[in-house]
């Protein structure tokens, strides 16, 4: 219905499995004109800061061109929210501190999204305190134009980025969560999952049509 204009967005995946909903989606919608890749995204609401999460879902272990991508696309759908977006590519480095090959393609990656949006906020490759402490940060010789604490985390893989959300969800309190937020595809379309509240349905059908 939404590819024939019958309906303006799609939410589905409360029954099934996330992967399934996401080749029906990538073969029936499509993606948006110059865009390689869908990408996920979740957001907590916490008492200390807002947080959003990428890629939580879609890319098992994209290269840095992916990361910058996904970045991107999750840099503009953080403005739809109104705040500008804060972006931390993060790692179990801290500025060249591992020549491990995650570290590289995690500040690769940054370099890249640089490129891209210059105006956006953003540095690299950070370990997570030091994503939300520019205290932290200012011990080293940085390089990067964030300011303040990052409220956008991009993980080196899918793994990393789903577990954070999942524990973030779980031990941080009664903030809300909304989720996954589908990024690149031709039309609005989202997946939940079949943990989703109800309050969390009605946040993302919000969203969807906004």
């Amino acid at each position: 219905m939404v590819k024939r204009g019958e309906a303006d967005a799609l939410l589905c995946g409360l029954v099934g499995r996330y992967d399934q909903h996401l080749d029906h989606v990538r073969d029936v919608i499509g993606l948006r004109p110059g865009v390689r890749t869908l990408a996920a995204m979740n957001a907590l609401m916490l008492d200390a800061h807002t947080l959003f999460i990428t890629d939580t879902f879609v890319n098992e272990q994209p290269d840095a061109q992916a990361l910058a991508e996904i970045a991107l696309m999750a840099a503009h759908e953080v403005q739809r929210f109104g705040m500008p977006a804060k972006v931390a590519f993060l790692s179990h480095s801290i500025y060249g501190s591992s020549k491990r090959e995650s570290a590289r393609r995690m500040r690769a990656a940054r370099d890249l999204f640089v490129q891209q949006a210059p105006g956006i906020e953003c540095d690299g490759e950070l370990q997570g305190d030091a994503a939300l402490s520019e205290t932290i940060r200012s011990s080293f010789l940085a390089e990067g134009s964030l300011s303040g604490a990052a409220n956008l985390l991009v993980l080196p893989n899918l793994d990393a980025a789903n577990i954070l959300f999942n524990v973030l969800k779980v031990t941080s309190g009664h903030g809300v969560t909304i989720g996954p937020i589908l990024l690149g595809t031709a039309a609005p379309a989202h997946i939940l999952t079949p943990s989703a509240t109800m309050r969390r349905v009605v946040n993302m059908t919000a969203l969807a049509v906004a």
